[in-house]
């Protein structure tokens, strides 16, 4: 969590881009410190000190390391979950032997990230590539996963960087070769936040609270009992309790829930619907005679009446059909907000109505500048999956322009 201020200083692009986010120690123990000591705001410069004295030869290589950590960055404008002082994340480091090793694991890790947002969270991305302002400090090049908000706006998931020799030269971080010379690193970090709590919150919530994706719900069935008398509330009870345990031996005992409180149905509704529980059961008196029971989606609110033998077969069916629901929902929300822009007055336009906005850009930073300062959009990345063959004029400046970037409004 402590790492010495000269590290940080090492890298003069890494300094300069994490300097107004930086906090210091300055005083421990009751003394002032000869040298500060930053409050980790990432962790590049404290490991490559250590993969120097840990990387010697060819056989060293690849490194790959991976933790959790807890980084402090001194946020100006604080949004919960976004943006916090401190927060939670996932990152990894490693070492190559060659520059296209390096910049294929990097691809490797956002493809690692992409697959975890659409496949798990069933939130859409656009896989891309960051522009020279917009890339992490310190990096070669900058890979990202960006994702649309129900408002427009952009949240960027997750990151993986090329990080070059940047890093490995200015901490001697060297290896000898099958041939006996001696050679920097290539290295790259990628990570991944508690900020895609905030986007997860964001793409499948409603005006009842949160929309778990089952894939990522702890919980995934609540049983709710249903009485009206103290004559009928036993036998209810009894069932709903027998129904918990077979259930129970499928998903495990922390997937399934039984409600039997005591209080009215439509206070249990509400406290599980906002947490966002997939499937609800619900078994009130009629439904134990009839040996059946009504489930309810929380995505659509939709209800069915299924017979005891069909109940597992039918919650793993709606379990899948919930998981592609929530996706397909943001991949069209998406698609139908993601606009093709040629004129400056086209491009304004759809910005302010909260849409993500595909347009030529001459990639000159000072023209990217002026745009983010005239709408407050900036460049969000380079779709990798760049399709484009033609030439164009960037929507700024009327500059000779060869490629497409997506620009929107973020948080």
């Amino acid at each position: 969590m402590l790492i010495p201020e000269d590290f940080l200083k090492k890298e003069e692009d890494h300094v300069e881009g994490f300097s107004p986010e930086v906090a210091v120690v300055t005083y421990a123990g009751g003394e002032k410190l000869e040298k500060g000591l930053v409050l980790r705001p990432t962790s590049e410069t404290i490991i490559y000190d250590t993969f120097s004295k840990w990387i010697q030869s060819h056989r060293d290589l690849p490194l790959l390391i991976n933790q959790w950590a807890n980084v402090i960055r001194w946020e100006m404008r604080p949004r919960l979950f976004l943006r916090t002082t401190e927060f939670l994340w996932q990152e990894g480091h490693t070492a190559h032997s060659t520059e296209e090793e390096a910049d294929l694991f990097a691809k490797t890790m956002l493809e690692v990230y992409r697959a975890f947002a659409e496949d798990v969270m069933a939130i859409p991305t656009v896989s891309g590539l960051k522009s020279e302002s917009e890339k992490f400090a310190g990096a070669l090049k900058t890979y990202s996963i960006e994702t649309m908000m129900q408002d427009g706006k952009a949240l960027q998931f997750a990151t993986s960087h090329n990080l070059g020799q940047n890093f490995s030269k200015v901490f001697n971080v060297q290896f000898t070769n099958d041939n006996g010379e001696s050679s920097c690193v290539w290295q790259t970090s990628w990570g991944l936040s508690t900020r895609t709590i905030g986007g997860l919150i964001m793409v499948h919530g409603d005006d009842r609270g949160i929309i778990l994706p089952p894939k990522i719900s702890p919980i995934k069935v609540v049983i709710m009992p249903m009485w009206k008398s103290e004559k009928t509330k036993n036998v209810v009870l009894n069932k709903s309790k027998e129904l918990h345990d077979m259930l129970v031996n499928k998903y495990g005992n922390s997937s399934i829930i039984l409600d039997d409180r005591d209080v009215r149905i439509g206070q249990k509704h509400y406290h599980w619907e906002k947490r966002g529980v997939p499937i609800r059961i619900e078994i009130g008196p009629r439904d134990v005679d009839n040996n059946s029971f009504v489930l309810v989606r929380r995505d659509t609110s939709e209800k069915q009446t299924v017979e005891l033998s069909n109940l597992t077969n039918t919650i793993e069916h709606l379990l899948d059909e919930i998981q592609k629901n929530l996706y397909l929902i943001a991949k069209k929300r998406q698609e139908d907000n993601i606009v093709d822009v040629k004129t400056w007055p086209e491009f304004v336009e759809n910005i302010e109505s909260g849409k993500f906005v595909r347009a030529y850009w001459d990639e000159n930073p000072e023209t990217e500048k002026q745009i983010k300062d005239k709408t407050k959009a900036t460049v969000r990345c380079l779709p990798l999956k760049y399709s484009e063959t033609k030439e164009g004029t960037c929507v700024f400046s009327g500059r000779k322009a060869t490629k497409k970037f997506i620009f929107a409004r973020s948080y």
